[in-house]
Order: C-alpha cells, then sequence, then structure tokens
C-alpha cells in the first residue's frame, strides 16, 4: 500500500529525466528483458503508484536505478530513489546529486532533529561509508530542476549570509549550546526555499551561505554531543560548497568530519577523510589545515615521525603566509590554531612516551597568539595547558592556571570543554593537596553541568 506522505525523491528523480510515465516503463521492461526478467512489464500507472510511495518488489528498483541513471547521466542507487527500507533521509549520510531531492533530505534531517528529537534512529557513519560519502559530495556535480517558484532574492540571500555570520560569531564565543536550535530551524528554512528554486544570479551566494550555515550546524550539533546529526549536516554542507563551486570550502567541512572521528576514537578513520580532502584541497589555507589535521592524527596514533612531517608542513605553508585573500570560512586557521594541533599532539606522544617539546610549551604558544572572540577555544587552551603542567609535574603552576581555565570554562556551554575538564581531571589524580582538591572538586562540579553525551 502506498505511504502517505509518497516518495518525493523518486518524483523528483523522474522529473530531471525530462521523460513520460510511460516511457519510463517501456525502458524498464525493456532492461528487464535484457536481464532475463521478461515478466517485468509495468504500466504509466504503475510509475505513479511507486511516486505515490507503493514499493515494488525485486528486482524493480535496481532496473528502475539503471534506467534513471543512463536518463539523467549519472549513477543513482534504489536508495538515492527512496526505494530501500528506510529511505536516505535515515539511513545514510549519503545524498542524491539533484538540488532539490537534496534539499529534501536536509529538510528531513532538521525535522527529526528539531521536531522528533530522535538521536537513536541516526546511526554514526564509520568506515568505508563515511570515506566514500565524503568522496562523492566532494566530487560530485548537482544537477537542478526548473521550478517556476523562487524560493530567494537578493534580499533574502543577504539576510542569510548575515544571519549565519552572527550565529558563526556567536558561536565562537560562546558555545553553540544556546543557539543550536536557532541554527537548525534557519537551516529547515534554508532547504524549503531551495526546494522552491534558487535563481542563477545568487546560485553561488546562496549555497556558499548554506554551506557556512550547515558547516555551523555540524559544529554546534557535535558539540552538544549529537554526532550523527553533525555528519548529516556536514555531509550536506560538503555537497553544498559543491553546488557553490566552493570545493575547499567542503574539504573545510571534511576536516570538521575528521575531528570528530579523532574525538570519537576512529582515527583511521580520520586519516582516510582526510587523504580524501588533502588531493581535493588547492588553496594555501586549507591544504595547511590538512596538514596541521594529518599531523595530529599520526600522533594520536603514536606515530611521531609521520606527525612532524605533516605539521611541518603546516609550519611550513604558515611561514610562507596563507595569502592576503584567505576565504572567511577558515580564516580561524592560523598559528594560534596549528600551535594548538602541535599541543594536543605533544600531549598524545607524551602519554605513549614519546615527543620531545612539552605539551603545556605548544599550549602557551596558542593561547598568545589566538585572536579575539575565539573564548571557546582559548578556554579549551587554558584547561589544555593545566593538564599539561599536571603531566609534566608541575603542580603548583597546574593548579593556578587550572583554577583561571575554571573560571572561564563556567562562561561557555560546550562539551568539547567538559572533554578537556575530564582530561584535566585524569592528570590532577596522583596529586594531593588542598589547592589541588579545589580544582578537583570545581572541575567535577562544572563537569557535571555540562556533561558530554555518548555517541549513538
Amino acid at each position: 500500500m502506498a505511504s502517505r506522505s509518497g516518495n518525493p525523491h523518486l518524483q523528483l528523480w523522474i522529473a530531471a529525466t525530462g521523460l513520460s510515465h510511460g516511457e519510463i516503463a517501456r525502458r524498464i521492461a525493456t532492461a528487464g528483458k535484457t536481464q532475463g526478467h521478461r515478466q517485468i512489464a509495468p504500466d504509466a500507472t504503475r510509475i505513479r503508484r511507486w511516486i505515490d510511495g507503493e514499493k515494488p518488489r525485486p528486482p524493480v528498483p535496481a532496473l528502475l536505478a539503471h534506467v534513471l541513471s543512463e536518463a539523467v547521466g549519472q549513477p543513482l542507487t534504489p536508495g538515492d530513489l527512496g526505494l530501500t527500507a528506510m529511505g536516505p533521509v535515515l539511513d545514510s549520510i549519503q545524498l542524491p546529486l539533484l538540488t532539490e531531492a537534496a534539499a529534501q533530505a536536509l529538510a528531513g534531517w532538521t525535522q527529526m532533529d528539531l521536531f522528533m528529537n530522535r538521536r537513536d534512529t541516526l546511526k554514526l557513519a564509520v568506515g568505508a561509508p563515511l570515506i566514500l560519502a565524503a568522496e562523492r559530495m566532494l566530487g560530485g556535480t548537482a544537477r537542478a530542476l526548473n521550478n517556476d517558484r523562487m524560493g530567494f532574492d537578493a534580499d533574502t540571500a543577504t539576510a542569510l549570509e548575515e544571519v549565519t555570520a552572527f550565529f558563526t560569531t556567536a558561536d565562537a564565543s560562546k558555545g553553540g549550546g544556546l543557539y543550536r536550535s536557532a541554527i537548525v530551524a534557519q537551516l529547515a528554512e534554508v532547504a524549503r526555499r531551495i526546494q522552491d528554486g534558487v535563481p542563477k544570479s545568487l546560485k553561488t551566494r546562496v549555497f556558499a551561505a548554506t554551506a557556512d550555515l550547515a558547516a555551523l550546524a555540524g559544529w554546534v550539533s557535535h558539540d552538544s554531543g549529537r554526532y550523527p546529526t553533525a555528519q548529516r549536516y556536514w555531509s550536506y554542507g560538503t555537497y553544498a560548497a559543491s553546488e557553490a563551486g566552493q570545493p575547499d570550502r567542503g574539504v573545510e567541512i571534511v576536516t570538521r568530519m575528521s575531528h570528530q572521528m579523532i574525538y570519537l576514537g576512529h582515527p583511521t578513520d580520520a586519516l582516510g577523510l582526510l587523504d580524501v580532502a588533502a588531493k581535493k584541497a588547492t588553496l594555501p589555507a586549507t591544504k595547511a589545515l590538512v596538514a596541521s589535521q594529518t599531523g595530529r592524527v599520526h600522533a594520536a596514533l603514536g606515530d611521531e615521525r609521520q606527525a612532524e612531517q605533516h605539521l611541518g608542513t603546516a609550519d611550513a605553508l604558515l611561514a610562507d603566509g596563507l595569502g592576503d585573500d584567505v576565504p572567511a570560512w577558515v580564516s580561524y586557521f592560523d598559528a594560534a590554531e596549528h600551535a594548538g594541533a602541535r599541543a594536543v599532539s605533544a600531549r598524545d606522544l607524551a602519554g605513549l612516551g614519546q615527543g620531545y617539546r612539552p605539551a603545556s610549551v605548544h599550549f602557551e604558544d596558542a593561547l598568545a597568539l589566538r585572536k579575539p572572540g575565539f573564548d571557546r577555544v582559548k578556554v579549551m587552551d587554558r584547561v589544555g595547558l593545566a593538564a599539561a603542567l599536571f603531566d609534566e609535574g608541575e603542580a603548583e603552576r597546574g593548579a593556578a592556571a587550572a583554577h583561571q581555565a575554571l573560571d572561564d570554562a563556567a562562561r561557555i556551554d560546550s562539551t568539547l570543554v567538559t572533554s578537556r575538564l575530564n582530561t584535566l581531571l585524569d592528570a590532577a589524580r596522583p596529586y594531593e593537596s588542598t589547592v589541588v582538591d579545589d580544582v578537583r572538586t570545581k572541575a567535577r562540579e562544572l563537569a557535571a553541568a555540562r556533561p558530554t553525551t555518548i555517541a549513538a
């Protein structure tokens, strides 16, 4: 029986072919006969029923995907056509390379996020599905339908750019917990308007701003412990960057996905994503970012030689200068951010009995170089510095740094900060003194007030 919601993915792809339902039915029958399925003989009415939500039985989904793939000139799967058991909205971070269908998927994700609050529905993508999705989104070319309606004009494009800039600044300053629902709601409205149509004259602006907004939605979701949700928003952000003709923007978003994989204990997947990103990066800033992040992952794996090689590449790129026209979306990556990557790399290597420069020195470098407005990452640096000092046997200095860090951390809503607090508690464990006890008590209270969330 057909579902009430129908199958908008199939409807959009059929519309993209420009073929009549009767012609599609004829081609399916021909493909079926070629493959030995002589009993497959749908008609135009049957095609309409599939669009309305009826699920055809195998081998029809594969035959239909074959026919539509030939018609639109790009490979499609039954999942792209909404013909899998759960459909592409729920069970994959892959997006169909059709503008309106991708926006439909995004709308589904935001609806689940805002109204259903079903974290358990979405599963974290790891391994080959994650790497292949990133590769496809970075290298794909989307195709749009011609809609009579238009969801954007110059004023709405400007408004989208301005609100995205506001949310980006607010997140860097205070953490994304307070703003996450508003950011996702804005993304839902963008998805609706994209389905109405984007004028060619505004395509670059609209999709560039949408990529920024989706990247931010992914980041604040990650920072709120909603890891599978973050992946899906980043997937759309990478896709939107391609629509905007900004492949390096997509590269930057993929580095966010790799950061999440490090954070969740999947360093091999992080390296896979960074390998894809490295092949697509063209700007000095994104090349330096990828190199810095790659070195960070190798340090987590205990490979000091590879870590230093990639971190050194980032050093050289930064020393040569990243250019005068560094895009706003990667302008956060500078000497301070790289010093932070070196700090956590040194911390990880020290924990494995390797490395030669104390992590505390790198954290001090990062703090000295940080620009105004990046309060969350400054707090993370301060907490990291305190933990590093404890690890290095500097208990008094560690306690003093910890008290300053904890005062600042109380003003930030971020599970990433909470994770650093847990690192601080581990580093302070060997010490027994009144001042260190005070640090532990305060850190535990803050960590309990903002607990981290386990990935689904």
